[in-house]
Parts: C-alpha cells; structure tokens; sequence
C-alpha cells in the first residue's frame, strides 16, 4: 500500500475502534455490529472468539472443530495469534464473564 492509503487505513481503523469503545449496552453492541457486518463477517468473527476461548483453556483441535466447526487452519491461525499476536485474546479473557 502506498503511504497515502495506508495512512487512510489507519485512520479509518482507530476510528473504528474509538466507535467500539462508545459501546455501552448489549442492544448498542449488537446494533452497530448488525448494521456494521454481515451475517457472515461476524459468524467468522465470533467463530474466531470462541476457538480463541476455547485453546486459552487447552482444549484439543478435535473437540473445537466438533463444538464450533471451525477448520484446523482457522484453528490454528487463532493459536498463532494467540502465542505471537498483540494479546488482545488474553487481555479480554483475563476480564472474565
């Protein structure tokens, strides 16, 4: 991406999450994600959730894809992000339910 756009991109990403953080209730959270994502963009956001979940309490592969029907290369990609990424998963999970 060339300076421009990506400067562009990068806006419109805080912005984003600027927005997220003015979420106060459930009905606005699921308001905004409603109008924001289709049905499928936040099936494969929340999938990602739960398989993230459920690897941060060591559960096995064959019992994630049978609970969420992930595939093992999502699985997998969400365990990167788990050991490597920004740990985002870890800092929400730590919050509890």
């Amino acid at each position: 991406m060339t300076g421009r756009n990506n400067d562009r991109v990068n806006q419109n990403i805080q912005y984003l999450y600027e927005t997220i953080l003015k979420i106060e209730t459930l009905e606005e959270c699921e308001a905004l994600f409603d109008d924001l994502c289709t049905k499928t963009e936040l099936a494969s956001i929340s999938q990602r959730l739960v398989v993230a979940k459920m690897l941060s309490e060591k559960k096995v592969y064959s019992d994630i894809v049978a609970q969420t029907g992930a595939s093992t290369a999502t699985i997998s990609r969400v365990n990167r992000s788990l050991a490597f990424g920004a740990g985002g998963y870890d800092k929400i999970f730590s919050k509890g339910e």
